[in-house]
């Protein structure tokens, strides 16, 4: 029996190695699981979103300065809520959170602890879905926590117990099909739930010895930083110790073998070079003192650098701090009640937002969802008592609803909006006349009047709605699903309308995207208006990237 089949419970330092070995997992898995997205729009990114959340989670616990379950945890929770990308990495990160909460407190966590905090973070994670649908991240999720309790009374070590969970998890995964119609008709799994179980089996992984990441002094892993700015050794390793020994004696190969593994032991960025009576010796560390005296067991030193890495990072940090708060002071506009912050692709649509007086529009959208983090600081940059924030991609609600909460010192108020023109209709109809109240009820109101449709091109072969897809077929898809399918951009646009159209319309808006001329706008434009003549027609330059056009129909 091996040392992995006995183990009854994990520190914090063995899961940290888990958590950094799932998330190193995930990583390597990303671009498979965008594959999976039922739409085969080339913009699936459900694995980059489940992937920059976690690795948010990955600094915090790099920046560490010590190893203990309260900090790890803390680590986990924050890293992952802030850095939350779209709807599956959201849900990722309030599984996170109600499993750390569970395990925060205790320095030892073993199997039925691991139970009781598998259910809290499904728990959590069902909570901030307002309408959980099963056949997806949470179905998996709910069903490795399930397990989790059956097996607590009888598995008789850790890895037989994870390894149920992951067993039955797969399990799951291949059910999602079955629970959701359009991954059936698509043949595909949920791809939120295929990225949980990567994370679950890297850590499975580490836990067995299969994929370990190595935990070093200091209680950090060696995980490369994500970071330009901030190196990881410069966190973990407070001196960059730089000397020459001048050799006493020649040393034979494996004392060189067992100092290089010695200054392993001590930090990292170890270079230790022997040139016949010298040898040049690099390391960051937290010792230097024990590094020089083992040193000089073989000789007399020479140019002798030591410097404090931290203090040098830290006094960085102050003159960042400064410079920005130089610059934002010379940017602070003036408070006022009400304030907006929106999210779209493309330079045209910045503008329209602007010029519809929208304080921050952040770039991103479909095809890069922002943060938790990023729609923080957009509201925060904004000096108002009240913030209106237009999510415009049901894909970043989530993240914004969990932003507002986060939010103390000003009112947020999210409005639902599912696509760009949604959100600008939402904006044209403020009044600074209304009260906030009336104006977030009558914007929630005329969203739903807005019927929206995007064209773009398909990256694979696929069915949906019982219609045959093609790779680089143009597909449009509408609110509740695909709307059409053809060979020619033109074509595709106007039944995507006429699919649209309801009675009462008043409004046809075509948004161009990078990949669509002006010239073959205007053409469509002309050809919607001479079909629609009791609507007026409204061509703008949206500038998105991926989708041809975007239409709106209101």
């Amino acid at each position: 029996m091996s040392e992995h089949q006995n183990i009854q419970s994990v520190n914090a330092e063995r899961l940290s190695g888990m958590f950094l070995a799932g998330a190193q997992n995930l990583e390597n898995h990303k671009d498979l699981i965008n594959e999976l997205n039922v739409f085969p729009v080339p913009d699936g990114d459900t694995g980059t979103n489940m992937t920059m959340t976690i690795m948010s989670a990955v600094r915090e616990i790099q920046a560490l300065s010590s190893m203990d379950m309260a900090g790890l945890c803390k680590a986990i929770s924050s890293g992952s809520l802030r850095g939350a990308r779209g709807n599956s990495g959201v849900i990722l990160s309030q599984l996170f959170r109600g499993f750390t909460r569970t395990i925060q407190e205790h320095e030892e966590i073993g199997i039925p602890l691991i139970a009781d905090a598998c259910e809290r973070a499904v728990e959590t994670a069902y909570k901030a879905v307002i309408k959980p649908k099963e056949g997806t991240i949470l179905t998996v999720a709910r069903g490795m926590a399930e397990m989790a309790r059956k097996q607590a009374q009888t598995a008789s070590s850790l890895e037989e117990y994870v390894g149920a969970i992951l067993a039955h998890g797969k399990e799951v995964l291949q059910k999602t099909p079955d629970l959701l119609p359009v991954l059936k008709e698509a043949g595909v799994v949920d791809s939120g739930g295929q990225g949980l179980i990567a994370v679950i089996e890297g850590a499975y992984d580490a836990l067995t010895g299969k994929e370990l990441v190595a935990i070093k002094p200091g209680g950090s892993a060696s995980v490369p930083s994500l970071d330009p700015d901030i190196s990881e050794e410069d966190i973990r390793f407070g001196y960059c110790t730089e000397f020459i020994i001048d050799l006493n004696r020649p040393v034979p190969q494996n004392e060189i073998d067992d100092s290089r593994n010695f200054l392993m032991s001590l930090g990292d960025s170890i270079v230790l070079v022997p040139d016949d009576d010298l040898i040049k010796i690099h390391v960051h560390t937290n010792e230097p003192g024990v590094a020089i005296t083992k040193a000089l067991t073989f000789g007399s030193l020479s140019n002798i650098k030591i410097d404090n890495m931290r203090l040098e990072h830290h006094e960085k940090l102050i003159r960042d701090a400064e410079k920005l708060a130089k610059e934002q002071a010379k940017n602070v506009k003036p408070h006022k009640p009400v304030g907006f912050v929106t999210v779209c692709a493309g330079k045209g649509f910045e503008e329209i937002f602007k010029g519809l007086n929208v304080d921050v529009v952040i770039e991103g959208g479909q095809t890069m969802n922002p943060s938790t983090e990023d729609l923080l600081n957009a509201i925060d940059s904004v000096n108002a008592d009240t913030v209106f924030v237009y999510p415009n991609n049901k894909n970043i609600i989530l993240a914004a609803n969990q932003a507002r909460e986060l939010v103390q010192e000003k009112a947020v108020i999210v409005i639902p909006t599912t696509t760009v023109p949604q959100g600008i209709t939402a904006l044209l109809c403020y009044s600074p006349e209304a009260t906030v109240e009336q104006n977030q009820e009558e914007m929630r109101e005329v969203i739903g009047n807005v019927h929206t449709g995007e064209l773009t091109y398909a990256v694979r072969d696929t069915k949906i709605d019982d219609t045959e897809i093609h790779q680089g077929d143009i597909m449009a898809v509408g609110d509740s699903g695909l709307l059409c399918v053809g060979n020619d951009i033109h074509e595709v646009a106007l039944s995507s309308v006429a699919k649209m159209m309801f009675d009462g319309a008043e409004l046809i808006s075509i948004y161009y995207g990078q990949d669509y001329s002006e010239e073959n706008a205007a053409r469509l434009a002309q050809a919607v208006e001479a079909q629609y003549p009791d609507c007026d027609v409204e061509l703008e330059c949206g500038g998105q990237p991926v989708y041809y056009c975007i239409l709106s129909v209101e």
